[in-house]
């Protein structure tokens, strides 16, 4: 069940990387939906990922510094000496994987959802979501709290800002379209 700080999740760095995905994930953190966590592997590769982008170094380390600042206790450690032991279709996702099994997370969030087999997750006692569908579960059982965290975030979008529905519409174009469709009804 997600419905609380307990629920604990493993963010994978394609969910990071994507600026709305990553604020909708971080405000529903911090309204204690559930509990972020990340390891440096991810945090290098989302690194690696903004530096391709164009995002210059010093932006880059701050947007890594705000989220590890904001959430102190989100960095995994000690997950390394798994790694190795792990068989995943992408044998560079294993890292994450690690992680995951390092501090018993309930989930691991990811858009490659191929790249974690169900089977071999339920191993470990972890399955992986695509944002959306991880989203659409939170929302349905925590409603008033998500709205509140969507809101929250809506209001800190200063440049431009950005009005409810303008939001709405681009979570939906982000691959957000059922969090964004259950958001808009419950407004």
């Amino acid at each position: 069940m997600i419905y609380s700080i307990r629920f604990t999740c493993v963010l994978d760095t394609n969910v990071i990387y994507p600026l709305w995905t990553r604020d909708l994930l971080m405000w529903f953190a911090f309204y204690e939906l559930y509990t972020p966590k990340w390891s440096m592997n991810i945090f290098s590769e989302w690194i690696e990922v903004m530096r391709r982008k164009g995002v210059s170094e010093e932006e880059t380390y701050k947007r890594a510094n705000v989220m590890n600042l904001a959430f102190p206790d989100a960095l995994v450690e000690n997950y390394e000496p798994l790694i190795n032991t792990l068989e995943l279709p992408d044998m560079d996702d294993r890292h994450v994987l690690a992680a995951a099994i390092k501090i018993n997370a309930d989930l691991i969030i990811t858009n490659n959802i191929k790249d974690f087999p169900q089977e071999y997750l339920a191993r470990f006692d972890l399955k992986a979501k695509i944002p959306d569908d991880f989203f659409t579960d939170i929302i349905d059982l925590n409603r008033e709290l998500s709205l509140t965290a969507f809101r929250k975030l809506v209001l800190n979008k200063k440049n431009p800002p950005l009005d409810e529905y303008e939001v709405l519409e681009i979570l939906r174009k982000n691959g957000l379209s059922n969090s964004a469709d259950y958001l808009h009804a419950l407004l």
